[in-house]
């Protein structure tokens, strides 16, 4: 087991802690890799309920509030730490009966973005939660921080939803891009998904080139025991990719994340985004 190459979790205190840390035990499992729990606790801790200082006035009376409230603050932060210690040690304690070999844990304070960039150096996989469920009043269910740190990783991310499945039947849509050639070799190397249904799906007109990539990645993967099947159906990726997740039972999306740029985005959008919101499975994207 290489101690440098851990599967990193980010795990907060929603529900969402519990399928994070269930899946990482079964990506650590399998790539026989440490686990490591991280939780952070952002720097401004939201007050607990909303306080009107309106009436202190005058010198003495705006010192007394300042000590007031650095006192509310360190309390809040205090209890902070200690929840977030109580909720680390209870997941942790949930790999390890699971049967994940090293887990360990991580606390930091700051900001999300910037730790996960920190942390994220020596590990060899991500892992982070988000809600399936959309509403008019939220339409982004990815989560505040998902596609920042999907664009700025320089790793693999595994996006779970609410509950966890072992997984067994695997989507990879598949584009004949470089990102896409790129994950294939990354998964015929990589024990990840040997042994499960894997099938390449690609959107679009089946010529002989789309043909000729689909054989060369089923090749590929089949010579490092992942036996695959491909399949190419006519229409717009994302109604393909879509429909063939209604239609059959998979438990695992795979896809390319983010391969043009934030101001591209501007102009056409990101197929990764509205994947991830269309999507009711956890997704691995690859880098």
């Amino acid at each position: 087991m290489t101690m440098d190459r851990k599967i990193l979790a980010c795990v907060d205190a929603s529900p969402l802690a519990e399928a994070v840390t269930d899946y990482a035990t079964w990506a650590a499992s399998r790539l026989d890799a440490p686990l490591e729990l991280l939780h952070v606790l952002e720097r401004h801790v939201p007050l607990t309920a909303p306080q009107d200082h309106s009436g202190a006035i005058g010198l003495d009376a705006q010192e007394r509030l300042m000590d007031q409230l650095a006192r509310e603050d360190a309390q809040r932060t205090t209890q902070a730490r200690e929840q977030g210690r109580t909720l680390l040690s209870r997941l942790r304690q949930r790999a390890q009966a699971a049967g994940v070999g090293i887990a360990d844990s991580r606390l930091r304070h700051g900001d999300i973005e910037e730790t996960l960039a920190e942390q994220q150096d020596g590990s060899r996989l991500l892992i982070m939660g988000r809600s399936s469920r959309s509403t008019e009043k939220d339409g982004n269910a990815l989560g505040q921080h998902l596609e920042w740190v999907v664009r700025s990783a320089t790793r693999p991310v595994l996006v779970v939803t609410e509950s966890y499945r072992q997984p067994r039947k695997v989507l990879f849509a598949f584009d004949g891009s470089s990102v896409a050639r790129k994950g294939v070799d990354m998964l015929a190397a990589s024990p990840l998904l040997q042994g499960l249904s894997l099938q390449l799906l690609m959107a679009g007109e089946a010529g002989s080139s789309a043909h000729e990539q689909l054989d060369e990645a089923v090749a590929s993967l089949g010579a490092n025991g992942i036996g695959a099947k491909a399949v190419v159906h006519q229409g717009k990726p994302k109604e393909v990719i879509a429909r063939a997740l209604h239609e059959e039972d998979f438990d695992l999306l795979v896809m390319g994340a983010y391969s043009h740029s934030p101001l591209r985005k501007l102009f056409l959008g990101s197929k990764t985004s509205e994947m991830l919101k269309a999507s009711r499975i956890p997704t691995l994207l690859l880098r």
